[in-house]
């Protein structure tokens, strides 16, 4: 399944019977899936093809607790597992992105080199009409994450080959500072495991696509 049938399939929610509600679309995946590329592959091409604002962007990454908060909690060791999110918060947003279609709906995100979330950098318009939001743990049967799925049209589990995941996690690393051994200790003893409880989330997806072979974009926001 290329970038062009995952296209197709996106506008299909903009297109026939109960188009003009908002839609929002999830994608799932364990960490460096392609998650966040396939979202803003999709948003830039939903965009293209029905103008500026028809389509949101809205990441998981955004609610990730901040340095401060998981120094607080004796978390730091674990950041990017799902004690180290604001799932509550994410969810009274999606909840907002459903139901109000006469505001600008502000969206945080994070910034990898600040290493902190931070407010505000993307905006739900009141004419957008398809939103897409990802994250490791959509598919999670914990709560709350069964409320956020409720709220989705679909929700797809993005797959891609472990091993090649495993490059991209100690390339993240290490772009972001970690030496060798620290980097694939964390892919070892944080990312793996947050990697493994995702996927038996996988079964409760729409549809599994592939998070290889899309366009690169500005990987900015994304910590997982």
């Amino acid at each position: 399944m290329n970038e062009d049938r995952l296209t197709a399939l996106a506008l299909g929610f903009l297109r026939g019977p109960g188009s003009n509600a908002r839609t929002i679309l999830g994608l799932a995946g364990p960490p460096a899936a392609g998650k966040s590329t396939l979202a803003r592959h999709l948003v830039a091409e939903i965009e293209r093809a029905e103008g500026p604002g028809s389509a949101g962007y809205v990441p998981l990454d955004g609610f990730h607790l901040s340095a401060a908060q998981l120094d607080r909690l004796a978390l730091t060791h674990r950041k990017g597992a799902p004690a180290t999110f604001d799932a509550h918060g994410y969810v009274a947003l999606l909840r907002r992105i459903a139901a109000d279609r006469f505001q600008d709906i502000y969206v945080p995100d994070f910034d990898r080199t600040l290493d902190e979330p931070v407010a505000a950098r993307h905006v739900v318009r009141p004419h957008t009409r398809l939103v897409i939001t990802e994250g490791n743990y959509l598919a999670s049967t914990d709560t709350p994450w069964p409320e956020a799925r409720r709220l989705l049209r679909e929700l797809w589990y993005v797959d891609i080959d472990d091993a090649l995941r495993e490059e991209r996690l100690l390339r993240r690393h290490r772009d972001g500072g970690r030496d060798e051994a620290t980097a694939r200790h964390w892919v070892t003893g944080n990312d793996h495991p947050n990697g493994e409880y995702v996927k038996a989330g996988r079964a409760l997806c729409t549809r599994t696509v592939p998070g290889s072979g899309l366009p690169v974009t500005s990987a900015r926001g994304s910590v997982l």
